[in-house]
């Protein structure tokens, strides 16, 4: 999901209707006080803002079923944990605080842009921000006993807000909201492994798979993570991609013109070791 919002961020810096260098609260006014004020867009897409990986009461708003406008006025009130571009903090909020500034500026709804700008564009006919035109029986449930604790992390009593919940799969949350298929993913990869110019000039999707840390602990373009660390042991230095909590994996290595999609209903922190990185490093050629 990060990386599809982040594509619709850069639709609009095609459209030179913002640039990555621009302050965030030049378009949100009130995420102003103190060190705020001078974090990027780009800084909130390379998980560098200082903004954390969910809010505090982040439980407790899905509890009570808030919409996305209660989780953007807690971020732009939270704390930031360090210097805006001074460290790598893995963190939904900004990512958040990006698809705020989409919305802004087309006055269009994230979900409703991702679809007439990203996804119908490239074929994308399984793909969508929340349920859209599915149902949630289309969709494959989560194994939640194994969920993340900021996704209920197995308790019975999370059943109204977890993964699997009307409220989450309605949501479109644009961290991770989004419902897709494997060949729809892999389409999507391949915006950036070959640029056709359909959704993104060349030279901007080329700008999404850069190193935009190489001063960091972590390698990151805009949204994508870089390199075999995260992706695959056999994996380039140029391959590019993503993980999802919800036990999903997908890459693409110019290195080796390789796509690879593994969606799984398995949450990450057991499907990371016995499934989605033993596969990805037998495709990367990581493995013997």
């Amino acid at each position: 999901t990060k990386i599809m919002t982040a594509a619709g961020v850069m639709v609009l810096v095609d459209r030179v209707e913002l640039r990555l260098s621009d302050k965030a609260m030049k378009f949100i006014p009130e995420f102003n006080e103190g060190a705020r004020k001078d974090i990027t867009i780009e800084q909130l897409l390379t998980h560098t803002s200082g903004l954390p990986d969910q809010l505090e009461n982040n439980n407790e708003l899905r509890a009570r079923h808030a919409p996305l406008s209660e989780f953007v006025k807690g971020a732009v009130r939270t704390p930031l944990l360090f210097a805006p571009g001074t460290k790598y903090h893995y963190q939904s909020m900004g990512i958040l605080l990006a698809a705020e500034i989409v919305e802004r500026v087309t006055k269009t709804p994230l979900p409703d842009f991702l679809q007439q700008h990203v996804f119908t564009p490239v074929g994308m006919t399984r793909s969508v921000l929340g349920l859209g035109k599915f149902k949630k029986s289309d969709m494959v449930p989560m194994q939640t006993e194994h969920a993340a604790p900021e996704a209920g992390g197995g308790d019975p009593k999370a059943r109204e807000w977890d993964w699997n919940s009307d409220y989450w799969r309605n949501l479109g949350a644009p961290w991770g909201g989004a419902h897709s298929s494997a060949a729809d993913v892999a389409a999507f990869l391949r915006l950036f492994l070959h640029p056709d110019g359909k959704v993104l000039r060349k030279e901007t999707a080329r700008l999404m798979i850069q190193d935009h840390t190489p001063m960091l602990e972590a390698r990151l373009g805009i949204g994508f993570m870089v390199g075999p660390a995260s992706l695959g042991k056999g994996c380039s230095a140029r391959a590019f991609g993503h993980s999802g909590s919800t036990g999903t994996l997908a890459w693409a290595d110019p290195g080796t013109d390789t796509t690879f999609v593994l969606l799984t209903a398995l949450p990450k922190n057991v499907s990371g070791s016995l499934l989605l990185h033993p596969v990805s490093d037998a495709v990367s050629g990581g493995m013997p």
